[in-house]
């Protein structure tokens, strides 16, 4: 799989989960949070605003993931926000500490990911741009184009 596929693939499946991850909150409100079902109406309503919220972010990703090229400072950006999430989930677990399990996992995917994105960013626009690995392009095998 090219880089740019990878990418291609992430950015899409990035999209289509915050936006299903965002849309159960907006339904379920604290009923979606493990650990959270008693935590009252106002971290519910709080939690369906952000699930709302979530969703939007996840149809900018998948904006993003339907451009041709696959915009790298879109996907930057994107990628960085995800990773400020990770940076309050890590100042919650120094101030509260250690939340449910299943935020933890949470907290490692937001923390290995965006690094992925920032790799793959440009991949797209290499690809577009003929600037790829020139092992890869086809115009580079025999020296035709």
């Amino acid at each position: 799989m090219t880089k740019a596929k990878a990418l291609k693939w992430l950015v899409l499946t990035m999209g289509g989960a915050c936006v299903a991850i965002g849309l159960a909150h907006v339904a379920l409100g604290n009923a979606a949070v493990p650990g959270a079902a008693d935590a009252g109406a106002t971290v519910d309503s709080l939690g369906r605003f952000l699930g709302a919220t979530f969703a939007g972010y996840g149809l900018a990703w998948l904006w993003a993931g339907r451009r041709s090229p696959i915009p790298a400072g879109v996907v930057r950006w994107l990628a960085g926000v995800f990773l400020l999430g990770a940076a309050g989930r890590l100042l919650s677990l120094a101030v509260h500490g250690w939340p449910h399990g299943f935020q933890v996992v949470l907290t490692v995917i937001e923390l290995v990911l965006p690094p992925v994105f920032f790799w793959l960013a440009d991949a797209d626009e290499k690809a577009a741009a003929g600037t790829a690995d020139p092992g890869l392009r086809p115009d580079a095998v025999g020296g035709r184009a």
